[in-house]
């Protein structure tokens, strides 16, 4: 997906993928090249497991005790399991949408925006590019954030156990945001999804290291009081205001939204996988184990966490087990964290960076500054990656930017509430149904139809109650906040 070569190459790669349909039968037989004429695609269910299960596991876990908190024992479960169902299905009706017309050998979408453009195409593209790549900055905001807590959190729990307990060791995020910063310029660097799968699988390990942590130490902590804590319809009137419940409610939704998104970069994903079987085949069997798997973990860390804590729920966590023993476990949960984002950032960012550098070759094709690469050296990669200036100076500012932004609004659950907010009815929902509808030519008002459409309705209005929840969580911490003088 980047872009790569001297000139000459750069205007011959875009001009064989306009002409993927006329040399299809050429590049079907090759060995080296797949249907469209690219390079021949290696992904499989398990690579494909792996940056789904790296999209999905992320910070968002870390919040579902305070979402349940805020629900309940009863609406809390629920929400849960029906927010993981409307997420497979509609990822199910999104890998029909990769190949327009023929689901075998019809024209492939290298991203969700293609997707839309082959299967709807006006004014929707643009929409869904505005929704898409907002929601792709705004969770690198996110991941920004909750990485800076993760490896504060490790930092403080060394010093209060170095002081024995005297020093209360607060401190700033903004260092640890921008050492996390640095490190996605130097990963940023990758010029292809395709290439990331080693990261994915590492971020993976570690993210079910994280939250099987989490979920051990939810079990020792009930084990230890003997009790479940909680209640069924959640945190009480009386505790917060009648107007904070509500926010809160609706909050909660938003951040199981953002728990289950990976929608946004499923056809991203879909496009590093190879056939035959069709690429659908396969990343449905992906998209239910990955889900299955993440609901299995969500809804244990979830329950056993407000189990725990019950109606004091922290907003993340692992933070909530304080510094106390074993605390070294706690460091490697957090250690943990801090890795699993570290890829994940780079899951979720590559679509854009893809994005923009194809847009810039688009537009400025004679350009050596865009088009010309270096091949760098590396001792586990060869021939070496490819290092261009121009993917070297945009990828760079845009960490720079959403680094900044973080110290800026360092708000970890308004923001996870915000981003599924804004990402699950538009992404998730509503350009799935809508491009399955296309591309089956399912009848208007038939039974089907009336059914898919009940269910975009539904997840809208459950998305405005979430985002204007979260919204409202943003107003009172900025009551209460100084820009760049977060302390924890």
């Amino acid at each position: 997906m980047g872009v790569g070569g001297d000139n000459g190459a750069v205007q011959n790669f875009h001009q064989m993928a306009e002409l993927a349909i006329d040399v299809q039968p050429q590049y079907r037989v090759s060995k080296c090249f797949d249907d469209d004429g690219r390079l021949k695609r290696t992904g499989n269910f398990w690579t494909a497991s792996a940056h789904i299960i790296t999209a999905v596991i992320g910070s968002g876990v870390l919040s579902l005790a305070w979402a349940i908190a805020q629900l309940g024992w009863i609406a809390g479960p629920v929400a849960m399991i029906l927010f993981s169902l409307v997420t497979y299905y509609t990822s199910t009706l999104l890998a029909e949408c990769y190949r327009a017309g023929d689901p075998v050998t019809g024209k492939r979408s290298y991203c969700y925006m293609d997707a839309v453009r082959n299967n709807l195409g006006g004014i929707k593209v643009k929409f869904c590019g505005t929704i898409q790549y907002l929601n792709l900055f705004g969770v690198a905001i996110g991941y920004t954030i909750a990485a800076s807590i993760s490896m504060m959190a490790i930092k403080r729990s060394n010093c209060f156990h170095e002081s024995d307990g005297k020093n209360p060791c607060h401190m700033s995020s903004n260092l640890y945001m921008i050492g996390f910063g640095v490190a996605e310029i130097i990963l940023s660097q990758i010029p292809d999804f395709d290439q990331l799968w080693w990261l994915s699988i590492v971020a993976a390990v570690m993210s079910f290291t994280y939250s099987s942590i989490g979920l051990a130490l939810g079990i020792a902590k009930v084990a230890e009081t003997g009790t479940f804590k909680g209640s069924m319809t959640g945190i009480s009137v009386g505790t917060v205001s009648q107007s904070e419940k509500i926010w809160g409610s609706f909050q909660a939704f938003g951040d199981i939204a953002f728990a289950y998104s990976f929608s946004n970069i499923l056809i991203e994903i879909q496009d590093t996988i190879k056939s035959p079987p069709s690429e659908a085949k396969t990343m449905k069997k992906a998209s239910l184990f990955s889900v299955s798997v993440t609901t299995i973990f969500y809804t244990l860390c979830g329950c056993m966490g407000y189990a725990a804590f019950g109606d004091a729920a922290p907003g993340n966590l692992l933070t909530g087990f304080g510094f106390y023993n074993p605390y070294w476990l706690l460091d490697i949960a957090n250690a943990a964290i801090v890795v699993h984002l570290v890829g994940a950032y780079q899951v979720f960012v590559q679509p854009l960076f893809a994005f923009v550098e194809k847009w810039a070759a688009e537009r400025w094709p004679k350009s050596r500054f865009i088009a010309n690469e270096a091949t760098v050296p590396f001792p586990c990669h060869k021939p070496g990656f490819k290092i261009s200036l121009f993917r070297l100076v945009w990828r760079s500012l845009f960490v720079v930017l959403t680094t900044v932004i973080s110290m800026l609004l360092p708000f970890f659950n308004d923001v996870v509430g915000i981003l599924g907010a804004l990402g699950f009815w538009p992404l998730t929902v509503y350009f799935p149904v809508e491009m399955y509808i296309a591309q089956k030519r399912i009848p208007k008002w038939s039974t089907r139809w009336v059914c898919l459409q009940i269910l975009c309705f539904t997840c809208l209005i459950i998305s405005v109650c979430a985002a204007a929840g979260s919204v409202a969580g943003v107003v009172l911490d900025l009551k209460k906040y100084r820009p760049f003088k977060s302390n924890y």
